[in-house]
């Protein structure tokens, strides 16, 4: 398996939307770019904010595409056009309905379960699907006609820390990804309760 070399969120821009779950992505590359003391910044080439930054003795790209969620393909092809990165170089971070706030699970392949966001990578990528995903619970409104608002909402205090430690739990098992270990992190991450 590929090493990964790029990290990239997938949310929607635009002040308006920074809170709301449908973020949790970019969240997740927020904390890291945090972590690894670098600044996202914006770079036409990537429709995106993007740094480069370092984890270990591994560099990282990590990109935030300014494109709304169901365009997200375009930054990412961008990015791994120009760096020549192939479909398992990539970790996309997203929202994951069926996960309550509070787990993430990283995964590798496999459709994108009516993730708009997913399903425009996959299409931008020529039907790839072999890249990795960092799922992160944001859990589900109940009703299938409530998603759209319920995405596009904010989550109240406690479900935020929640969120907030799962991305934890998500930066802590990050050296094991790009070194490649993703026994361990899956172990790691998938046993948080």
């Amino acid at each position: 398996m590929s090493q990964v070399t790029a990290i990239i969120g997938l949310g929607n821009p635009g002040a308006e939307y920074d809170a709301t779950r449908h973020n949790a992505g970019f969240w997740l590359v927020d904390a890291i770019a945090r972590s690894a003391h670098t600044e996202l910044r914006p770079e036409k080439k990537f429709l995106g904010l993007y740094a480069k930054a370092r984890l270990g003795d591994h560099e990282l790209h990590l990109l935030n595409p300014t494109t709304f969620m169901n365009r997200s393909g375009a930054a990412v092809a961008a990015l791994a056009q120009f760096f020549k990165l192939t479909p398992d170089n990539l970790l996309v971070a997203h929202d994951e309905l069926d996960l309550p706030p509070g787990q993430a699970r990283y995964k590798t392949g496999g459709g994108h379960g009516g993730h708009n966001g997913l399903r425009d990578i996959i299409s931008a990528l020529g039907n790839q699907k072999q890249f990795h995903r960092v799922r992160v619970g944001i859990g589900h409104p109940g009703e299938a006609h409530q998603v759209v608002n319920y995405v596009l909402g904010r989550p109240g205090k406690s479900e935020r820390e929640a969120i907030e430690r799962a991305l934890d739990e998500c930066l802590a098992t990050l050296p094991l990804v790009v070194s490649g270990d993703w026994a361990k992190a899956m172990n790691r991450l998938h046993s948080v309760k």
